[in-house]
């Protein structure tokens, strides 16, 4: 047997951050297995599903790289076979018109309410002749579910879960205007689309036994389930956006995350191999399994993400940061792009500026200095350092490193000694002051690979701003 997996979200909003966990452990459970990942767009609420959000979830999965293996299917164009199946059923016996009003309905749930009984349908027309039938009600189609006996899920996360068959009840599968409800449609193209493994949250368990009736009433095969816990916030509530429960588009844009590292991460809330934290692509796909997933909640940790992210930052390829960060430093300095001269200078600089950074927000920021024409500001901490630098100290660094002919890290940190030594000061009192004009700031990379990657004249010339001094 082939493995068929799928991501089903509503196009009502962005891709949520635990809809992505969902699809990254279907695209992974279908590619250990050597099996198909399928996308289904399931749109039939009309009033709120739109293209736009539609095309936040294909952005969504193609950044994180879990791209389906055939095209998406699109649950609303389906809708004439789901109430195909619908009538079928009708005919098979299996499914019934129910004509109740809603003011029936509202009766039958005040009355278990005032029971104390399940808030259930109570079978009115399940056995009735249909020539008892109001005149003008269009029906609603209700599937007769078994009565007697128990419904068992054996969940490949949850282990063996079962319900009383006599706690559901005749759901309705098509409304009243013959449109399908959103339970006969998941059935009807997870059949169609050979679905044989549905992993997703824990929050649709309870669907679980009603979709069951409905597979044993068409004789389908049932598939697999594996329902996996939700995540939550770090304060133990259902994760929301003050937790963190933002569109990936967030992660990636403003918060400045690499795909690899909230792949990584997600995949680590609620499944594990050993005491691995960092797990490539590669890795997830040869271990991973959904019966390995645990039955607890995960708790979402910023902090464990970030740190996370740093890690990957570091293992990046320097030309793919600079490409990622150049959109965030012409937005910072005011131009519509930066030029190739200034991508290069980044890439020179990437691997001291990435050892510094945990998001590509902090590595934008901290790489400004390198592709403007001199320093355009200073913080606090920096125009300290030159404010309280020795007499002369600029000036006599100019001199020394004019005389340099040939620009070497050995030969400009060479050059910074001997003036150190001729000022009779530390080191760090002329690093200090020297790494504050160059870069703006107090904290860089190695003083003396910036002067290498900014180069002798761009060097010269903002040390020059300050020779006076």
């Amino acid at each position: 047997m082939t493995v068929v997996t799928r991501f089903a979200p509503s196009p009502t909003g962005f891709l949520h951050i635990g809809g992505a966990r969902t699809a990254l452990y279907n695209w992974l459970y279908a590619k250990h297995t050597g099996g198909k990942f399928l996308l289904r767009i399931e749109d039939t609420d009309r009033e709120r599903s739109t293209p736009e959000a539609v095309e936040a979830i294909f952005d969504g999965l193609n950044w994180l790289g879990l791209t389906a293996d055939e095209e998406p299917t699109f649950q609303f164009a389906r809708r004439d076979r789901h109430a195909e199946v619908a009538l079928e059923l009708i005919k098979a016996g299996k499914a019934y018109y129910c004509y109740c009003s809603p003011e029936e309905l509202q009766e039958m749930r005040e009355k278990a309410r005032s029971e104390g009984q399940p808030m259930k349908y109570n079978g009115t027309w399940r056995d009735r002749d249909p020539s008892d039938a109001p005149q003008g009600v269009k029906p609603v189609v209700r599937l007769k579910a078994p009565q007697d006996g128990d419904a068992v899920i054996s969940d490949q996360v949850q282990g063996d879960v079962r319900v009383a068959n006599d706690q559901l009840d005749d759901y309705v599968i098509l409304r009243g205007d013959g449109t399908p409800t959103y339970m006969l449609s998941v059935v009807v193209d997870d059949h169609d689309m050979g679905i044989t493994h549905v992993i997703r949250g824990d929050d649709h368990l309870t669907n679980a036994f009603r979709q069951k009736a409905l597979y044993d009433a068409m004789g389908w095969v049932v598939p697999t389930f594996a329902h996996i816990p939700l995540i939550h916030g770090p304060d133990g509530a259902k994760l929301s956006k003050r937790h963190g429960a933002l569109g990936v588009e967030a992660y990636r844009d403003e918060m400045g995350f690499l795909p690899e590292a909230v792949n990584n991460y997600l995949l680590r809330l609620g499944w594990g191999h050993g005491d691995e934290e960092i797990i490539s692509q590669e890795q997830a796909i040869e271990w991973f399994d959904v019966k390995d997933v645990g039955k607890g909640a995960s708790r979402f940790d910023f902090a464990k993400l970030t740190n996370l992210n740093g890690v990957y930052l570091r293992q990046a390829d320097d030309e793919r940061l600079a490409n990622d960060i150049a959109p965030r430093i012409a937005k910072q300095i005011g131009v519509d792009a930066i030029d190739a001269a200034q991508k290069e200078i980044l890439i020179k600089g990437m691997s001291g500026l990435k050892e510094r950074a945990k998001t590509l927000i902090e590595l934008a920021e901290s790489s400004v200095f390198y592709v403007t024409d001199g320093v355009t500001s200073f913080n606090e901490k920096a125009q300290s350092l030159i404010d309280g630098a020795p007499e002369g100290l600029f000036a006599e660094l100019a001199k020394e490193l004019d005389t340099l002919e040939i620009w070497t890290e050995e030969n400009v940190d060479a050059s910074v000694r001997n003036i150190a030594e001729k000022l009779d000061l530390k080191l760090g009192k002329v690093a200090q002051p020297l790494r504050a004009v160059l870069t703006g700031s107090n904290s860089s990379p190695g003083i003396f690979d910036v002067m290498i990657v900014l180069g002798k004249s761009q060097t010269l010339k903002r040390i020059r701003k300050f020779d006076a001094q």
